[in-house]
């Protein structure tokens, strides 16, 4: 069995833990970060600092703190999975570059990184949204905490009679 453990900050024990206890010992495990920011960095440098040098252009340094980040906190999480598995670290939308890693998965684990507070669509970002809809795979979306209380759920909207 393929599973593809997308590690994001703030959530990332959650998944790596469901992978530890929610999957074989012999599952194939790839520890997925994916990160933007670089190629962000050197737009909006050159966009709105097009005439700067080279040299001062921030995504350079971002880019290299952003691999370091990235580098520590897979590292972090395969501590805490205490198990076999791959790292894998992608650069680009970041939407995009977990549904290309899960092509061929049996399995993506994430979880809800919105509002916690209550349960709902709003429990859900743009990215995480956005890979739930086009998952080529099952999905396994876990709350990153103990879920709401379903006392949380508003009520439905009053019905309008003509």
């Amino acid at each position: 069995m393929s599973v593809i453990v997308w590690i994001v900050e703030g959530t990332w024990p959650a998944c790596v833990d469901a992978a530890r206890t929610r999957t074989a010992d012999d599952a194939d495990l790839v520890l997925l970060h994916v990160t933007d920011l670089p190629s962000t960095a050197h737009g909006a440098y050159a966009g709105l600092l097009g005439r700067g040098r080279p040299d001062r252009d921030p995504g350079a340094r971002l880019a290299h703190l952003t691999a370091t980040a990235t580098e520590e906190l897979l590292a972090a999480a395969t501590e805490r999975l205490g198990r076999p598995c791959t790292t894998r670290a992608r650069t680009g939308r970041i939407e995009h570059e977990v549904i290309a890693a899960a092509e061929h998965a049996d399995l993506l684990i994430l979880a809800r990184d919105g509002d916690r507070t209550r349960l709902g669509p709003k429990s859900l970002g743009r990215a995480t949204r956005f890979v739930i809809d086009h998952a080529p795979c099952p999905v396994l979306l876990l709350w990153p905490q103990p879920a709401p209380s379903i006392a949380t759920i508003p009520p439905p909207p009053p019905l309008h009679h003509p």
